[in-house]
């Protein structure tokens, strides 16, 4: 899905050389980067001001829009869905190792 919508606009990932996807990582960082501004500005983070309300619904249109360009980016790397699955879970079993021990050790990634 996220493919055909990148070839749309004129992205084709398949056969990028080392220069492109360099040039295209740094592309979704930026784009992540401004949908992560947006996100906060959906919430009220402005401690001085006492007119802000938690926009909740654009917050939502925010992670989606983050999660459009992480897609992206990990298409961009040659990871399919089920290799970001299998990071993923490899991750979280390093992540509760920390916790458990009170992150006291280094574990290998």
């Amino acid at each position: 899905m996220q493919q055909s919508l990148n070839e749309r606009i004129g992205v084709q990932t398949d056969g990028m050389s080392d220069e492109q996807k360099t040039e295209w990582v740094l592309n979704y960082c930026r784009a992540m980067g401004q949908e992560i501004a947006e996100l906060t500005d959906s919430v009220p983070w402005k401690w001085w001001a006492k007119y802000q309300k938690l926009d909740e619904q654009n917050a939502r249109v925010e992670v989606v829009d983050l999660f459009h360009f992480l897609i992206s980016l990990a298409q961009v790397l040659g990871m399919s869905a089920d290799d970001i699955f299998a990071a993923y879970v490899k991750k979280n079993e390093v992540n509760f190792q920390r916790q458990d021990s009170g992150y006291t050790e280094k574990n290998e990634d």
